[in-house]
């Protein structure tokens, strides 16, 4: 099997082995273009080698030092997406980002988990699903997603939050376990038009 079809079946949700040589292999190829991206200090540059890591990235992505991720390749964001200092994304399976999204320092994304069996969990034996941010939303600071979580459009996701089943849109969620706490209202807006 090669690395494509490798993330092919991990997508299926089914174990993989996590010790596999093509995985590591692909995790010290990730590392090198992080660190590369982390330490370029040409905003042009730096984005171009984004979009080199990434499976698909449009308009201005921005990620602040020291950003990680998995593979890259498994990582699909919309336009203008900014993730703040210390972000993690493991991506063994997809992570969908939305347009314009906001992340806070270290927030972490994180699609695989560990089997629960000790013997399996020592040969390597993990599974990953999929998570999705919807478009617009804003993820506070230390902010956990765990795999296979879905958040809706337009929704916040509060500081320290841990983000276990799926958040609806426009809403404000917090805790651990994250819970929806409101909607977002008229009544949040100040008339903020960008000027100071």
């Amino acid at each position: 099997m090669n690395l494509k079809e490798k993330f092919a079946y991990m997508a299926t949700g089914r174990p993989y082995n996590d010790l596999d040589p093509l995985l590591i292999k692909a995790r010290e190829q990730s590392q090198y273009m992080t660190n590369k991206i982390n330490h370029e200090g040409d905003p042009q540059k730096k984005e171009s080698l984004i979009y080199k890591l990434f499976g698909s990235a449009k308009t201005s992505p921005v990620v602040s030092p020291n950003f990680r991720c998995e593979f890259g390749c498994n990582i699909h964001i919309g336009e203008y997406f900014y993730a703040n200092y210390d972000c993690t994304i493991l991506d063994g399976a997809k992570v969908t980002i939305g347009d314009r999204v906001l992340f806070g320092p270290k927030v972490g994304l994180y699609t695989a988990n560990h089997l629960f069996n000790a013997q399996e969990r020592e040969a390597g034996g993990c599974i990953a699903r999929p998570i999705t941010i919807g478009n617009r939303c804003w993820l506070a600071a230390n902010v956990t997603v765990l795999p296979g979580v879905t958040i809706g459009n337009d929704t916040i996701i509060g500081a320290g939050s841990v983000v276990t089943h799926n958040i609806p849109n426009n809403v404000i969620a917090v805790g651990n376990p994250c819970k929806v706490l409101r909607k977002i209202t008229d009544q949040d807006k100040t008339n903020f038009k960008g000027q100071f």
